[in-house]
């Protein structure tokens, strides 16, 4: 996904393309559709009050979703969420949408289960970078920006999480096939 650098805009010409994206990513941290709602709104007021320190041509997308994890983490969600093991909550995800043979379906929703439980079992620090890298297609700059954090530390948090996943994905591959 290309970068949102625009030299000049309102903040609604801004915003509005990004609040599916940003839902879902609040999503993802929150684990609950009403907490997600209430994230991104949180983010867009915040955003908003605050979009005067925003420099024009810089990467907008990077800067409202540095703001929406910076009031996750600072939510009671966040904070929580940062304390708990991911392992013993339910997720509230939306499931997959089922389309072809009760077989196919079966199959795809196993394959779905076991990849939300390995990326829900991930810390949020992982999981954030996975989500923003894999499903949300920013660049490792756009990461970095996004999360104040040096482009070598996303690099390595990704291979971190991709190598947690691989393993549990694999862990659970055997398990299936041991029953």
């Amino acid at each position: 996904m290309a970068d949102i650098r625009i030299d000049s805009g309102s903040f609604e010409e801004l915003a509005m393309p990004l609040f599916a994206q940003m839902y879902n990513f609040a999503h993802w941290l929150t684990q609950d559709a009403s907490e997600a709602e209430d994230l991104v709104q949180e983010t867009c007021m915040k955003a908003l009050k605050g979009f005067d320190s925003f420099r024009q041509g810089s990467n907008f997308r990077a800067w409202i979703y540095r703001i929406l994890r910076n009031t996750f983490l600072t939510s009671r969600t966040g904070l929580k969420t940062a304390a708990l093991s991911l392992d013993d909550e339910e997720s509230g995800l939306p499931e997959p949408v089922a389309s072809g043979t009760p077989e196919s379906i079966l199959m795809a929703d196993v394959d779905y289960l076991k990849i939300q439980d390995a990326l829900e079992a991930l810390s949020v620090q992982f999981r954030e970078v996975i989500l923003l890298s894999d499903l949300e297609e920013m660049s490792y700059q756009e990461i970095a920006e996004t999360l104040a954090i040096p482009v070598g530390t996303v690099m390595s948090r990704l291979s971190r999480a991709r190598k947690a996943m691989r393993e549990a994905l694999t862990d659970a591959k055997v398990r299936s096939a041991s029953r």
